[in-house]
């Protein structure tokens, strides 16, 4: 699988046309695969895309909760694009989602995000970035599963946002749902990643396998 680098969108040209589950090629308008910079240092993960996101076929994009996102990325660097854009001018992060497609009654289902993971193992294999963003309590369980050596019951998104988890050759960055995220989430988001994250050598974690 190789990267197309001369574009943001689906860089790694994972299928756009799946019916990988039989109840979304119906609902959905597109397949949301990742979008960003293949040799990113920062992997956003969020659970399904929006509404919007299905509209624009870019993770994170085209509402509120998106330009939420797209602020945080341009104040810490990773964007030089306003936050409503819809086709984000993004450096060193990527942005993609547990499973690809939406249904508009109802949220991704376990079986959905289970057929979905080898997208997601694939671009976490090929950027192979050193910090890993789990968005909301779902991202952040399901890649404690492979990630973490700790189970992910014992995971609370409220708890552990903003903080840093020690992973298995990454390290986990956890956020609160954008959806519930108030401007005090955010900036305190802001403030771990500027001081603890970018303050210290992160890159040392690449590969390590610690507890």
């Amino acid at each position: 699988m190789d990267a197309e680098q001369d574009r943001l969108r689906n860089p790694f040209n994972m299928d756009e046309a799946c019916t990988n589950c039989d109840a979304l090629p119906e609902t959905r308008t597109q397949v949301v695969h990742g979008y960003g910079d293949v040799g990113a240092e920062f992997l956003f993960v969020g659970d399904s895309p929006s509404r919007a996101a299905d509209r624009t076929g870019v993770p994170f994009t085209g509402d509120g909760v998106g330009e939420r996102l797209q602020g945080i990325l341009g104040e810490l660097g990773f964007s030089r694009s306003p936050p409503d854009a819809t086709e984000p001018d993004l450096q060193n992060v990527f942005l993609t989602y547990l499973a690809r497609c939406r249904h508009p009654d109802r949220p991704a289902t376990e079986a959905e995000v289970t057929n979905c993971d080898p997208f997601l193992t694939a671009e976490i294999r090929m950027i192979n970035p050193h910090i890993i963003v789990p968005v909301g309590e779902r991202a952040l369980r399901t890649l404690a599963v492979e990630y973490t050596t700790r189970p992910p019951e014992s995971f609370d998104i409220e708890a552990a946002h903003a903080t840093t988890i020690r992973g298995r050759g990454f390290e986990l960055v956890p956020m609160r749902s954008l959806e519930s995220q108030t401007d005090a989430d955010t900036d305190a988001f802001v403030e771990h990643v500027v001081e603890n994250v970018f303050g210290r050598d992160y890159r040392q974690t690449k590969g390590r396998r610690s507890r």
